[in-house]
């Protein structure tokens, strides 16, 4: 599954490649374009019974997912962003927390603003992840899925942002920008029964009274 060679670069460091050949089934080569999305794999049949109700259930998930273009890639490659060995890559993924992927995203937005939506499809959430950032060169973030968790071992708490590199130093220019500001993670819980006016006043001062 593409989840594991996904998590051999991530916890093993390794640099790998697979053509849809050697993956189990056709569903995580169809989201990044190995396989087609032919009509056996757009009924859902293999679906059906497991993860929704009636085959109708299904097809609309698999018509729901973000998906690569059939074609546009004939193998899969993954490396360490550390390493450098794919330069660039298409997509990076990052792994994080609630509270660092909502830094991550404001990062993102410290410097032309836009209002971010993301999705989830549920199972086969990778979907929702990397294949729509290759689908359509925007970040896109999601909350793993049963398979990415069992199977590529993403714990509990994180959530999955794959985002195109030409990001990157959007982010860390907004990160940076944040951590002058005294924004900065992990959040210091200021407690909840505090007054929140001094708290804010260091954030805001000379703003507008909130």
């Amino acid at each position: 599954m593409t989840d594991q060679i996904v998590a051999q670069a991530r916890q093993l460091e390794w640099t790998a490649g697979i053509p849809m050949a050697v993956l189990v089934g056709a569903q995580c080569g169809a989201v990044i374009g190995l396989h087609p999305q032919d009509d056996d794999w757009l009924s859902g049949r293999r679906m059906a019974g497991v993860w929704f109700k009636t085959l109708d259930d299904a097809a609309a998930h698999q018509r729901a997912m973000d998906v690569v273009p059939h074609g546009r890639y004939r193998a899969m490659a993954v490396s360490p962003l550390t390493s450098g060995r794919l330069d660039p890559p298409d997509v990076c993924l990052i792994y994080g927390t609630p509270g660092q992927m909502i830094f991550f995203i404001n990062g993102l937005q410290w410097s032309g603003y836009k209002k971010m939506s993301f999705t989830s499809v549920g199972e086969s959430a990778c979907a929702a992840s990397w294949g729509k950032a290759l689908k359509t060169g925007e970040p896109a973030l999601t909350i793993p899925c049963y398979a990415e968790r069992r199977y590529g071992g993403v714990a509990d708490d994180e959530m999955l942002m794959a985002i195109p590199p030409s990001y990157l130093p959007k982010v860390i220019e907004g990160l940076s920008a944040l951590f002058r500001n005294g924004l900065r993670y992990p959040v210091p819980p200021y407690g909840i029964q505090s007054d929140a006016a001094a708290g804010l006043a260091v954030s805001y001062a000379d703003k507008d009274t909130r």
